[in-house]
């Protein structure tokens, strides 16, 4: 991961120079109405990269959900009210408007900027990278949404003057449109030509990444699909792996923060720069890592008391004292600590997944399994021998680990997705590991870990008709009801 300096910028409009031309005098020029497509998908992909990344209780609470931190003295959100801060509402604002509706927007002026190009051959190929990235991030995002809330408006979205009041699509259709879209864009890219170059925050332009990231996404998307349908998971996943998935640290998706407040990390600014201490690692989450001498305790954690080695968690969703208890490492209060949405660890926790569903990607569970762990130790600076030491333990080795292929696989890649509180509630989901369980006092008596946000309240003013329509289809909306994929 390099350092790239993060420009945020919101809108930003070309201007000619100035003339005594009078007929430009009701132009109001502290608030253009024209920008450029690369300032929109900047300001989209920083939206997109803080949502996931932020652990402010206003936006996103999913390291919460994974049971790997948990709360000090305000302990509502570990006991999964997600309504006192109206917590979807922003989940989806943030989607639909800050990140969907620029993406959108960027897309549009790219369109037009095709439609009357005349410059040579090389400039249109970068045009039509700019857009496949677009749909690759687009999609994405709509994928979020989905394994969020289930059903949600797709294509009638983002399209305020037709379809004000936008229809809920069916969230398996959704997924199998996704993954279309991938397809399509993946082949799109030209890997020998540029795109976004500095604009892209994330691969700095570089589309031989992104085609791998589509390709690592639609392979995500069809595993999770496998319960639901097989031969179809079988054929979307053999058909991503043959594109070309992530096959390194190298090619994952980061984005680094930089030094200025208004672009540093999320994290440090929630839990740094905020001077308050809201957080502590969960009882949950430390004492598996106890259990099995994990070498990425000390990353993750400090010490408690500091000194001795060891390291205690909080008791997950009660009240606890913050200075009786491991705290955060300071790793990830850097503020230029970069977000991530996709890691070559996960792609290989998915290869060892598909093997044990039968779907025939090559190698085996147990080799793909080793190269997902060793792969997360060695992004957070495991030593080599520890390294090995690590897989040698018969409760960490593939073979003798306790419980089924999804215990084992669930319960390392939950230890690594650690500081990715999305991907690790997802694996649980699917997984039903490890066995998570809700604490004694919850939120409206709920019983079990919550499998997917309410919808946002906001709807229930602007758009009831549909929204009721795609209540009933569910069932309910309660948290505890699971989505399409999650079958078991």
């Amino acid at each position: 991961m390099k350092n790239r300096l993060i420009i945020l910028i919101s809108f930003i409009a070309l201007f000619s120079s100035c003339s005594d031309d009078f007929g430009n005098m009701n132009q109001d020029t502290k608030n253009p109405t024209t920008t450029s497509p690369e300032f929109l998908f900047t300001n989209a992909e920083k939206f997109m990269m803080d949502q996931v990344t932020s652990t402010s209780v206003n936006f996103n609470v999913f390291r919460l959900y994974a049971q790997q931190w948990t709360e000090v003295q305000y302990p509502q959100e570990t006991q999964y009210d997600l309504t006192g801060r109206t917590i979807p509402d922003r989940h989806w604002a943030t989607y639909y408007r800050d990140v969907l509706r620029d993406f959108k927007e960027a897309k549009t002026l790219l369109l037009e900027q095709k439609a009357s190009y005349t410059g040579t051959a090389d400039g249109l190929v970068v045009i039509e990278n700019k857009l496949a990235i677009i749909d690759i991030l687009t999609s994405y995002c709509y994928g979020i949404l989905v394994d969020t809330f289930g059903d949600v408006p797709y294509t009638e979205a983002l399209d305020i003057e037709n379809h004000p009041q936008p229809k809920y699509d069916d969230a398996q259709t959704i997924y199998r449109d996704l993954l279309t879209v991938l397809t399509n864009a993946s082949h799109k890219l030209d890997q020998s030509a540029d795109s976004y170059g500095s604009a892209d925050l994330i691969y700095g332009g570089n589309t031989a990444k992104w085609a791998k990231f589509a390709n690592s996404l639609r392979f995500r998307m069809a595993i999770m699909m496998d319960d639901v349908d097989h031969a179809y998971a079988s054929t979307q996943a053999l058909a991503a792996k043959e594109d070309g998935l992530i096959t390194s640290s190298a090619d994952g998706a980061y984005m680094p923060y930089a030094t200025n407040t208004t672009n540093n990390n999320p994290l440090y600014l929630d839990l740094v720069a905020s001077g308050r201490n809201d957080f502590v690692p969960a009882d949950t989450f430390v004492n598996k890592l106890n259990a099995l001498s994990d070498p990425r305790r000390s990353k993750y954690f400090t010490e408690y008391p500091e000194g001795s080695g060891q390291y205690k968690g909080g008791v997950y969703g009660t009240v606890n004292i913050y200075g009786n208890f491991s705290h955060i490492t300071e790793t990830i209060k850097d503020p230029v600590y970069p977000g991530v949405i996709f890691t070559y660890s996960e792609v290989e926790f998915l290869l060892a997944e598909a093997v044990e569903r039968g779907i025939a990607v090559g190698g085996t569970a147990e080799s793909h399994y080793n190269a997902a762990v060793t792969a997360s130790l060695q992004d957070w600076g495991v030593a080599a021998g520890d390294i090995v030491a690590y897989l040698t333990r018969s409760d960490v080795a593939y073979a003798t680990a306790t419980g089924t292929w999804k215990q084992k696989i669930g319960e390392q890649s939950w230890i690594a997705y650690y500081n990715r509180g999305f991907e690790a509630w997802t694996s649980y989901r699917r997984l039903d590991f490890p066995a998570l369980v809700a604490p004694p006092v919850t939120f409206g008596d709920i019983t079990e870990v919550p499998k997917r946000y309410s919808y946002p309240g906001i709807e229930q003013t602007l758009n009831v008709a549909n929204l009721e329509a795609a209540v009933a289809k569910l069932g309910n909306n309660a948290v505890t009801t699971k989505l399409f994929w999650d079958k078991h």
